[in-house]
């Protein structure tokens, strides 16, 4: 199994490069460059120019490639052009937040689709499974902003449970208990907006596949036997249902990261979404790069991760 994953950790060093060049290309043809935004009616040409040439926009785009991925491998892409700093600390100080956000996302996901789906597929037709199919149709019917908007106004802004922006108090001492307790406060709507969105496509396939295993022989013989239905349940159809969900668990931990740009700017919420959007407006090429660069590096990740959780659940899979 070590030796399948190092061989597909090899087959994704081909993958990152034809990745890292889209990425740089799709970012030169964007128009403007990051000095567009300077020009005024009372702006020196000449200087404009001079920014230009000093930050190699100049140079051909080969040229410009080559020098951004030797110095990407080396953990350097470049200086922000907004913040003017590394755009490796720019990143870092919103990484965090987006990995918390993405966590807790993670975690509420699951708590709320694999219930639903399990109650769902085993009361099949019943009214319960009416209700779940409800929730599943408009779940992955809204659109993420709607939602986010309407949570934001609800319990934001006319019950005030929940701040509506920003991601901690200032002034309070990072370690503490109540430190923690304010993080959560400001993450929690987030992260339930997020993870409302998450749940269709897993609670869709996990009621699928209890439906199919309840008719299977393996199911047969356990109740011929006198095993506990709910036993039967549990271990023994959760088990094989949970296949499906498995295979796509590494993907939805990169959807998560990727997913929160519409979450984290409607509420305010200062991780990697929200810089990317700001960068984007901004024309800062060297954070949008870098973000979208590393978005795909997790996506790879997820992929083989998925491949590998695969082959825990079910021996009988084995990495190909």
């Amino acid at each position: 199994m070590w030796k399948t994953i190092f061989r597909r950790i090899l087959l994704m060093i081909p993958q990152l490069i034809i990745l890292s060049m889209l990425v740089f290309i799709l970012a030169k043809a964007m128009p403007g460059d990051p000095f567009s935004g300077l020009v005024t009616p009372n702006t020196d040409p000449n200087r404009i120019a001079e920014l230009r040439e000093q930050a190699g926009l100049n140079d051909p785009w080969p040229q410009q490639y080559v020098r951004w991925i030797g110095n990407a491998f080396q953990g350097d892409f470049g200086i922000s052009y907004i913040k003017k700093m590394p755009v490796g600390n720019v990143i870092a100080g919103t990484a965090a937040n987006t990995i918390w956000l993405a966590i807790l996302t993670f975690l509420l996901t699951y708590l709320i689709a694999i219930p639903l789906g399990m109650l769902s597929g085993r009361y099949q037709n019943s009214i319960l499974d009416r209700i779940v199919g409800v929730y599943n149709y408009i779940s992955f019917a809204m659109p993420p902003f709607v939602l986010a908007l309407l949570v934001l106004w609800a319990f934001g802004y006319q019950l005030q449970w929940f701040p509506t922006s920003g991601s901690g108090t200032i002034g309070l001492e990072p370690g503490t208990i109540s430190y923690y307790i304010d993080k959560l406060q400001f993450i929690i709507l987030p992260a339930i907006t997020q993870a409302l969105l998450s749940t269709a496509v897993i609670i869709q396939y996990l009621r699928t596949e209890v439906i199919d295993s309840k008719s299977q022989d393996y199911v047969r013989t356990a109740r011929s036997k006198g095993v506990p239905i709910n036993k039967i349940y549990s271990r023994h159809i959760f088990r094989n249902a949970s296949l499906p969900v498995a295979s796509i668990l590494g993907y939805e931990i990169t959807n998560l990261v990727g997913g929160a740009i519409y979450i984290e700017t409607i509420f305010g919420y200062p991780g990697m979404g929200r810089l990317f959007i700001d960068s984007i407006s901004g024309r800062d090429y060297s954070v949008i790069t870098a973000l979208v660069l590393l978005l795909g590096i997790a996506t790879l990740v997820g992929t083989l991760l998925s491949d590998i959780i695969m082959s825990i659940v079910d021996p009988r899979i084995r990495i190909q």
